[in-house]
């Protein structure tokens, strides 16, 4: 076992509350071998100074034991480790904090997080989320709409340009009743949660350069069809998901407009000018994306604090909460730093006006400094999921551009899967962990069919791994049937409603039930997590809850066999193999791959 039986996640299972109230004590739960049996104390750091309480057994079973101490939350984020003091006679200790189990001092970037922060929702625990971008998912059967001067129009088979002058201006006709009338499809595969990419007008079929945030985009079938849209999507019993630019608007946007043509307008102010450059501030000097500058009050005004701000307009309108663009970037600029602030006020608006509404900002690699601070309720988990998923399971021959990095994806082996997921997930509270987005790939970003060298065997693997680690699931409409792509614009193809001969159905049965596996088992939901092992090919771990524990293992190739000590054995739940007893009491685990297998221990 990688932490040799010392095993504290910060889960409901090892906490008292998740919610904990300014000032509340917390009981924390340590598990440890049954050998061990004195020696454990739990440190927090209260206003700054290292506090130290010794903990009591609790309970004991057949291998293991449970200690319980207190911690105070006394501050908005409480951090705690544990100390494993050494044997009586015997000298040392070891810590164990998010990071794993040391024997040598460590800083306390790792350690477990209470935070008095107001919680997430409850809801957003048990979702799956479908993503959509509008032009390319479903055209309604309305009369076709003109189109601008801008717009190429494209016939709905036709190829997408991947790249060049027409990638973004290419209208394809994909509208929001064209969502609405595919929502079964949604229903059927298991998700609970629409977010689609932007609906505001752009000249553009992103629309990331809104020229509006006061309307629906006419193409899309403007306001009327959004209200239809979140109205059956709320019959449904599905919510629905905005996005939201706080980093810039469009370049034809009437605020910068007005500040553009005239140095004395009121809207100057919203944004960053200067001699250099474009002559202002926008988005990696992309001249369509000027920045917002949220020194500005008027910024604040229009985006979050006026009653009809974006933000709270939409919420009203029916949004049950928004993903943020470019969080990672917002209100940051050379000396300015108000990322955190603007996090928080933006939180605060959309709890005013729906307390159950969600927050995911976008971030794309190391978002931990922007989370557990009273803003983003978690994060688009590419760092700590996407990114160690493509690098192991990168098909062998796959040469890919990697997220941004001048290389292209490694390929690395489980271990190395697991201790970049660890480092990162250490990094944050179990909370931000939990409400953050686990995807195997977005509208930015190549399809993990094509990252798998388009072996379905693998992509179930992958989705078997998004379904069942912590994190909340994220689809990007096109995976659950197959389709390809090998970097951001080229994976944006249509969803093929009229072509179903070419939808992969066996990868679209995978993910149905695997959708439906983590909808049944709690622990999956809300459980806790323990690595079991991780080898080149195999990893294995446990999810646990309220005494149900499903065991998983996921392999990329045939693999040597995993032994490990699991008393009476278990049940399949996924896949269909059986645990195989040893003469040594050990069972040992399938050694076939790829494969993904999950039971359900006695």
């Amino acid at each position: 076992m990688l932490d040799r039986g010392f095993h504290h996640d910060g889960s409901a299972d090892h906490v008292s509350t998740l919610a904990p109230e300014p000032g509340e004590t917390v009981a924390v739960f340590v598990r440890t071998p049954r050998e061990h049996r004195s020696g454990v104390y739990v440190r927090s750091t209260p206003d700054g100074e290292p506090h130290f309480a010794e903990a009591v057994i609790d309970r004991e079973t057949e291998h293991e034991i449970w200690w319980r101490a207190d911690v105070v939350a006394r501050n908005p984020v409480t951090r705690y480790r544990f100390l494993l003091a050494g044997s009586p006679g015997s000298p040392g200790y070891r810590w164990l904090n998010g990071a794993g189990l040391h024997g040598n001092d460590v800083p306390d970037a790792g350690d477990f997080r209470l935070l008095t922060h107001a919680a997430p929702p409850e809801w957003a625990r048990d979702a799956v989320v479908y993503e959509i971008f509008p032009d390319r998912f479903a055209r309604s059967s309305s009369a076709p709409r003109a189109l601008p001067a801008w717009a190429e129009e494209r016939g709905w088979d036709d190829p997408v340009a991947g790249s060049g002058p027409s990638t973004s201006v290419q209208i394809f006709g994909g509208d929001l009743d064209g969502v609405r009338e595919r929502l079964g499809h949604v229903a059927a595969l298991g998700a609970n949660t629409l977010y689609l990419t932007p609906v505001f007008p752009a000249p553009s079929n992103h629309r990331y350069n809104a020229s509006s945030f006061a309307e629906v985009d006419p193409l899309l079938g403007g306001d009327a069809a959004y209200r239809r849209l979140v109205d059956e999507a709320h019959a449904y019993g599905m919510r629905i998901i905005g996005d939201v630019t706080t980093n810039h608007c469009g370049h034809t946007h009437p605020w910068f407009r007005a500040a553009l043509a005239d140095k004395e307008a009121p809207e100057r102010e919203m944004f960053v000018f200067g001699d250099e450059g474009l002559g202002y501030e926008a988005w990696m000097g992309v001249a369509s994306l000027p920045k917002l500058d949220w020194t500005s009050a008027m910024v604040a005004r229009a985006m979050v604090e006026a009653d009809d701000s974006v933000v709270r307009r939409w919420l009203r309108f029916g949004l049950d909460g928004w993903r943020v663009d470019v969080a990672n970037m917002t209100a940051r600029l050379r000396e300015t730093d108000l990322t955190r602030e603007v996090a928080a006020r933006f939180r605060r608006a959309v709890a005013e006006e729906n307390p159950e509404a969600l927050v995911v900002a976008e971030h794309a690699h190391d978002a931990s400094g922007d989370l557990d601070a009273d803003g983003w309720h978690g994060t688009m988990n590419y760092a700590g999921f996407t990114r160690p998923v493509w690098s192991w399971l990168r098909g062998p021959g796959v040469r890919l551009p990697f997220l941004g990095v001048p290389a292209p994806v490694p390929r690395l082996g489980g271990d190395r899967l697991v201790a970049t997921m660890r480092s990162f997930a250490a990094q944050s509270s179990w909370r931000s962990l939990t409400h953050s987005w686990s995807l195997l790939g977005s509208h930015d970003t190549a399809r993990i069919r094509t990252v798998c060298g388009g072996d379905r065997a693998l992509v179930e693997v992958a989705a078997g791994l998004m379904f069942t680690l912590p994190g909340t699931p994220m689809v990007f409409a096109g995976d659950e049937i197959g389709l390809e792509g090998a970097w951001g614009e080229d994976g944006r193809r249509t969803m093929p409603w009229d072509r179903q001969d070419t939808w992969d159905t066996r990868t679209l049965a995978a993910y149905r039930d695997l959708a439906a596996l983590r909808r049944r088992e709690d622990a999956l939901r809300h459980g806790g997590l323990r690595w079991l092992h991780a080898s080149e090919d195999a990893l294995v771990f446990l999810r646990e809850r309220a005494g149900e524990r499903l065991l998983v293992l996921a392999a990329r190739a045939p693999h040597d066999p995993v032994r490990l000590p699991l008393g009476s054995g278990g049940v399949p739940v996924y896949g269909s193999a059986e645990l195989v007893a040893g003469e040594d009491g050990a069972h040992v685990l399938p050694s076939d791959g790829p494969a993904f297998h999950v039971w359900r221990l006695h």
